[in-house]
């Protein structure tokens, strides 16, 4: 099936771009880590990577508010009250002085930021449901996938002009162009008749509604898992690249090329769901995953970090494997929340992040002079996943 209305063309885009907003958040920031860290008196690189986890850390909370909040005021209001956080925390970080006003900051950025990234998902329910919403969401991911693919390169730029204050008051930029094109272009896609008072019971309700739906439950779990491996990746890409490869300007570039990849996958699987269906995908490449990330363990144990190629060989195997996991694990959590998109989205997102911070956290401490536990942590992960599947599939197979 194919996207032929120019109303979704528009609409993709704009719910890619409101996505975008958090990628550019983190990964812009990526090349300015020894500059920040240096600024507000980071002395330990692995510290570093709380300026990244603590954003998801704040997105995941922040999503228990957004949700519930865009159900109840819709979804455009909800946008517009978590980019005024946003906003307000920008600020605070680029006038930050010590370690514990830029965590502070980070986290609050994560909360303004949980508003677009989580209202973004729940619009998509708003309006496709099914395989055909998991190949709408993997073409908002494909587009939202550019951000990470510039942003690195975008940020080594500012940083190298103007500084690394720079890179946030050029989020903010962004973010007031994309909301602008929100407000003229996009129309509210939760009726009137569908909006529900925000009180305590409308949260509680959602919680046990969600609850009863062990799809949905596992398919979160399963997020939750995934995620922790891919931010391992994430925050410590830069201890790994710049400080155990000593690919300083290099970094960057490896950084977006493998973006490129994610991205390929995100698009190929907006191709695959319609003819094959979002679970034999997700079971598929979690299995592929699985493979690659604990064939490295095996072949790496106990030895120095092998040549670089070697590393980007396996790292791009894996990441292709997650551009194929993360939109249909989402689309499968999401499938039978239609009723209740907007917590459902915020419960979604709350239960995988708050899952994936410690475990990311954890896994983290560990890298020090190899590579080793990211695919480790990706190992780990991916095994429990496949077996969150076919606890899944048992489940299916006894109910029917």
């Amino acid at each position: 099936m194919q996207i032929k209305r120019k109303s979704d063309t528009e609409f993709i885009i704009i719910m890619a771009s409101l996505m975008s907003l958090a990628s550019l958040s983190i990964d812009a920031l990526l090349p300015g880590l020894p500059e920040i860290a240096k600024t507000i008196g980071i002395s330990d690189p692995k510290n570093n990577q709380l300026l990244i986890t603590m954003i998801f850390l704040g997105m995941g909370f922040g999503q228990l508010i957004s949700g519930p909040l865009s159900d109840s005021i819709g979804r455009k209001n909800t946008i517009y009250i978590g980019f005024s956080l946003f906003a307000l925390s920008s600020m605070l970080c680029i006038y930050s002085t010590s370690v514990e006003m830029m965590i502070v900051g980070r986290f609050i950025q994560g909360i303004g930021l949980s508003a677009p990234r989580t209202v973004a998902t729940a619009m998509v329910r708003d309006r496709f449901v099914g395989d055909y919403m998991a190949k709408i969401m993997s073409f908002v991911t494909v587009i939202f996938i550019l951000a990470p693919i510039v942003a690195p390169s975008f940020g080594k730029i500012m940083l190298d002009s103007f500084g690394w204050e720079s890179i946030f008051s050029s989020q903010l930029l962004f973010g007031l162009f994309v909301i602008l094109w929100l407000w003229q272009r996009q129309q509210e896609t939760l009726k009137l008749e569908n909006r529900r008072k925000l009180t305590l019971s409308l949260f509680s309700n959602g919680i046990k509604e969600f609850t009863k739906h062990k799809q949905s439950l596992i398919f979160t779990f399963m997020s939750g898992l995934i995620l922790s491996a891919f931010m391992v990746y994430l925050s410590s890409s830069q201890q790994i690249f710049q400080e155990q490869y000593g690919l300083v300007e290099e970094f960057p570039f490896i950084f977006s090329g493998i973006a490129v990849v994610i991205g390929l996958s995100t698009f190929l699987n907006g191709s695959f769901v319609i003819r094959f269906g979002m679970l034999k995908l997700a079971q598929s490449f979690t299995t592929l995953l699985f493979c690659i990330s604990l064939s490295y363990v095996l072949l790496f144990s106990g030895k120095a970090n092998p040549d670089i190629s070697i590393l980007m060989l396996f790292l791009v195997g894996m990441l292709f494997c997650v551009g194929f996991i993360f939109g249909n694990i989402n689309a499968l959590a999401m499938q039978p929340m239609g009723h209740i998109a907007g917590i459902g989205a915020a419960l979604f997102g709350f239960i995988g992040t708050v899952m994936a911070v410690p475990i990311a956290t954890f896994i983290g401490r560990f890298i020090d002079a190899t590579a080793l536990p990211v695919f480790a942590g990706y190992a780990v992960c991916s095994g429990i996943s496949l077996l969150l599947i076919q606890y899944y599939k048992f489940l299916g197979r006894r109910e029917s």
